[in-house]
């Protein structure tokens, strides 16, 4: 079965509060990390209706900062697949509530896997792309795809190396 990246959109806006925010006065990166982790599960499970897993967190790039003068947009869909997984991208956009300015505050890919009733990784419908962005985001997915691969590699190989005690 194949879905398109739209049945997967996701959309979340939110203000920012001063507990969420650092000595500069803007948006802890933690705390958008979470928020970016969340609706990119949201997105993973309106995919494949199963329960998933973050798998990896495969950049975040912050490119603006967020005040407290700004609403928080994150929109996130799926735009690749594999067999288990899938690549969901999350775009956050940062819109001034006073002068109505919008900025692309960041930008993100994460990795999250389907799980069967036993909590094993569990097939997903592949994905197909309709606009513009999607098909740049689905064409570019396989190399994405084998770059998370050798990174994954290089991790397990610290992670022996350097995991001993």
């Amino acid at each position: 079965m194949k879905k398109s990246c739209s049945e997967s959109r996701t959309i979340q806006t939110d203000g920012v509060l001063p507990n969420d925010t650092n000595p500069h006065q803007t948006l802890f990166g933690g705390a958008l990390m979470s928020r970016i982790d969340r609706v990119a599960g949201i997105a993973a499970v309106k995919h494949c209706r199963k329960p998933t897993v973050t798998a990896s967190t495969d950049s975040v790039d912050f490119l603006h900062p967020i005040t407290l003068q700004d609403a928080v947009t994150l929109e996130a869909f799926v735009t690749w697949t594999g067999n288990t997984s899938m690549e969901v991208f999350v775009k956050v956009t940062a819109d001034n509530l006073f002068t109505g300015e919008s900025r692309v505050a960041a930008t993100s890919f994460l990795t999250f896997v389907s799980l069967d009733e036993e909590g094993h990784p569990a097939p997903v419908p592949s994905v197909y792309p309709e606009t513009e962005e999607e098909h740049y985001l689905f064409n570019t997915g396989e190399e994405r795809s084998i770059a998370r691969s050798l990174r994954r590699e290089q991790s397990k190989h610290l992670a022996h190396t350097f995991g001993r005690k």
